[in-house]
């Protein structure tokens, strides 16, 4: 059970990383007219062809994705209106709670009708448009290290191209396999989060001490692993070369581990990345910090740095050649997450933390229970379980209808805190 909660606090803390990357990238480009400029540029395609599709009742060009496409990315304005959705949803939940926002993105677009592969290509995709347009290098964002990247890059892109080849090898051995797998790999993950983030809501809601809304913001606080002792004293401690030097500036002398390590990790990183959709940013920071031993300073700028090469070379050489990315998804995401990260980073002030935590057990355990409930229907068809075709569909509607539920819930509530709060927001008494 201790070993199962250390690996718990590791990925929240590392989702809470990801988080505040993902709000510091939001606050770049809403902050910068250039940026806004250069995204309306962008969006105006999208959304000028969305009227026209929607006018003309047309189907797409085979070239861009119709339904006789290999991957079809078949586009109706229905489908662009929920991105921007689940990219506000997302955004809520990841200016709320500082953690967890980009893991129901997935779940939600194959609730929508799309294929697992074109979710996790079209995923990765949004992350990386985000990264290139709200990034800013300061020295603020973190210490990069450059040898600690260099090895880490080279590991996730061994790890990118396993996992894409993986996934894109089971899609095309059976498209319901692959969307099974991807649903499996989820079912695991947020299972595992949402319980756990549960069963502390209920610890705090019982002891009545109020915390912040974000987890890092707790009266025990987030302790960072110095790596000193335990598994990073032993991995430092083992000369192979090459080896890396960091943390000169916190460690006299700084620290030494082989860069076999670091590469291990970002195939770990690379490799889950590419299956899931989610950047990889959410391991990075555990493995850093807990298996590795780098200091949290340090881990900030080497993650961020990293998640524009991952996500950006797994969209691009692993889905988007192969034509696994729904560009008008991505920019409808983009645009929701951008809103929604704003609205829940200003609701944080005027709500208590204890309420948000609670919401945010709620919409990963969502998220599970929609994927969980999807299997049937996938088993049923690979012939693996016999159900009448009434209970698989009863199963569907049931995942489905809890996810967007609870998570429409949040979504309302949010706003509804945030607009009936606008005075107190401004400033005003």
């Amino acid at each position: 059970m201790k070993l199962l909660r250390r690996v718990y606090e590791g990925l929240l803390a590392a989702s809470e990383a990801h988080a505040k990357w993902e709000m510091q990238i939001a606050r770049n480009i809403v902050s910068s007219r250039k940026r806004l400029f250069i995204l309306g540029l962008i969006a105006a395609p999208a959304l000028i062809f969305a009227v026209s599709f929607a006018a003309s009742g047309g189907e797409l060009p085979h070239i861009l994705g119709g339904k006789s496409a290999y991957a079809p990315a078949f586009y109706s304005t229905k489908i662009f209106l929920i991105s921007v959705i689940i990219g506000l949803c997302a955004g809520l939940i990841t200016g709320c709670i500082g953690a967890g926002g980009g893991f129901v993105i997935t779940p939600a677009l194959m609730s929508a009708g799309i294929k697992g592969i074109l979710a996790v290509g079209t995923d990765l995709f949004h992350i990386f448009a985000k990264a290139i347009m709200g990034t800013a290098v300061h020295r603020k964002l973190g210490n990069v290290c450059v040898g600690l990247a260099i090895a880490f890059l080279v590991g996730s892109t061994i790890g990118v191209t396993v996992g894409g080849t993986l996934n894109r090898a089971i899609y095309e051995y059976n498209p319901v396999l692959s969307d099974l797998f991807i649903s499996i790999v989820y079912v695991l993950l947020l299972g595992f989060l949402g319980i756990y983030a549960f069963v502390d809501f209920m610890k705090l809601r019982k002891s009545g001490v109020e915390v912040g809304a974000h987890h890092g913001e707790s009266p025990k606080g987030t302790k960072a692993a110095t790596g000193k002792v335990g598994l990073p004293a032993r991995l430092q401690s083992v000369s192979i070369p090459p080896t890396i030097k960091f943390d000169m500036d916190l460690v006299p002398g700084g620290k030494r581990i082989s860069a076999w390590f670091v590469g291990a990790a970002g195939f770990i990183v690379g490799l889950v990345a590419a299956i899931m959709g989610v950047g990889g940013g959410f391991l990075t920071f555990p493995i850093f910090v807990y298996v590795l031993g780098v200091s949290s300073f340090t881990t900030v700028g080497t993650d961020i740095f990293q998640i524009i090469f991952t996500a950006g070379y797994a969209s691009i050489s692993q889905y988007a050649i192969y034509g696994f990315i729904f560009y008008t998804l991505a920019m409808g995401m983009l645009l929701g997450s951008l809103l929604g990260i704003q609205v829940g980073a200003l609701t944080t002030k005027v709500v208590k933390g204890m309420y948000i935590r609670g919401f945010y057990a709620t919409a990963i355990l969502a998220g599970f229970l929609n994927r969980l409930f999807a299997l049937p229907g996938k088993l049923v068809h690979l012939k693996v379980l016999t159900m009448s075709s009434a209970s698989v569909k009863t199963f569907n509607v049931i995942g489905n209808s809890v996810f967007f539920v609870l998570v429409g819930i949040f979504g309302i509530w949010v706003l509804s805190k945030f607009v009936g709060n606008l005075r107190i927001l401004r400033g005003e008494v």
